[in-house]
């Protein structure tokens, strides 16, 4: 998809009867954007204006995928009205596409997430990370300083579904029920997928020389929960449903044979 073109996109939209644009395209890489800044503010922001606004043309509904990279790390589980504090140039342009998405078309939802899940070879999770060098037999260091609230990308889509169905708009914190570290994250797939826990090395992002991230990503998600009137589900629960997963891909296959 030719998203430099505001036209090319809602020909497309036209084309192809489309009622709904996830728009998921961006650059994710907190030292990519931090060393090229114009290319980030471009994939980030433009681009997600371009779309927006194609979307806002075709009268089409547009989910906007953000990031909980939005603030400056020093709460937990902040809620939709606490006002950004991005620290990085990443999630900069993540706030700023998300004011001109709705600046543009204030129908959309803008889903702020932090995702995982089975990926592709191209582009891999951080569950399909850890997975992969735990079953390699390598070690894998990661930080017990960082801290998030996971959810499954199958319960996200379920979530966004449901929020659709309600014709829901605005900004949404679409996140598991649980805070946990990367470090404790990753010990939890070990022992979800019966793998070597002591592979798993404990480290700090405090001494590293990465770009500034924050320490807290942790998001609040009573918005969405007390609209769909359920909750999301926990780390547990989510990571019980990833193995479920492969394990029915695995029966599948031999079925097949």
């Amino acid at each position: 998809v030719d998203l430099e073109s505001i036209e090319k996109i809602v020909r497309l939209i036209e084309a192809t009867s489309s009622q709904i644009v996830i728009h998921t395209a961006g650059l994710a890489s907190v030292e990519r954007c931090e060393s090229d800044p114009q290319l980030a503010h471009h994939l980030n922001v433009t681009l997600a204006g371009n779309v927006a606004k194609a979307c806002a043309m075709a009268r089409v509904t547009l989910i906007h995928i953000s990031t909980d990279h939005l603030f400056s790390g020093e709460d937990s589980f902040v809620n939709e009205n606490q006002p950004v504090s991005p620290v990085n140039v990443y999630g900069k342009t993540k706030a700023a596409a998300e004011d001109l998405v709705l600046e543009v078309n204030p129908n959309s939802l803008v889903i702020r997430t932090n995702f995982f899940g089975w990926g592709t070879s191209y582009r891999q999770s951080l569950s399909d990370i850890i997975i992969g060098a735990l079953r390699a037999g390598s070690d894998l260091k990661l930080f017990q300083d960082v801290f998030f609230t996971p959810i499954l990308i199958e319960h996200l889509a379920f979530a966004v579904h449901d929020l659709l169905a309600i014709k829901a708009s605005g900004i949404f914190n679409v996140v598991g029920d649980e805070c946990v570290s990367k470090n404790e994250f990753g010990l939890k797939i070990a022992q979800e997928f019966g793998l070597d826990l002591t592979r798993i090395k404990s480290g700090l992002i405090k001494d590293t020389n990465l770009v500034r991230r924050p320490r807290d990503m942790s998001l609040s998600n009573q918005k969405v929960c007390n609209l769909l009137g359920r909750q999301l589900g926990n780390i547990d629960q989510h990571l019980v449903r990833l193995h479920e997963q492969e394990l029915n891909v695995q029966t599948q296959l031999i079925r097949a044979l």
